[in-house]
């Protein structure tokens, strides 16, 4: 499966951005999609996550602010990330999977000024 991701940037504290990734290939065998993030000098951690019968699972320092959402019909995953904060900052990865992540996009740098 190849995962191309969008919608990275730079935004003030307290700003949204909304990432999408679209999957192509061998898209019949995902069932899992999500978003982990990398900031530097950190390990890459889970943002969220949606199975196709529309399970979430997000981490904590997420919960109420950010949004996963899929289109099954076009193979794609949303992330509304809203009440941005600095360490937001990172690189955020999508992925793709059957039971949890199996393949990777290139990541898109998300970058939150105070």
């Amino acid at each position: 499966v190849q995962l191309q991701a969008c919608g990275g940037g730079l935004v003030q504290a307290g700003g949204s951005l909304r990432l999408s990734c679209a999957a192509s290939g061998s898209i019949f065998s995902i069932n899992y999609m999500g978003w982990h993030r990398q900031a530097p000098g950190k390990q890459r951690e889970l943002v969220a996550s949606t199975t196709v019968s529309g399970t979430t699972n997000y981490a904590d320092f997420v919960k109420g602010r950010f949004t996963i959402s899929r289109d099954n019909a076009k193979n794609t995953v949303y992330l509304q990330m809203n009440s941005l904060k600095p360490e937001d900052t990172a690189v955020y990865y999508c992925n793709a999977g059957v039971m949890g992540p199996r393949d990777w996009g290139v990541g898109t740098q998300v970058t939150v000024s105070s």
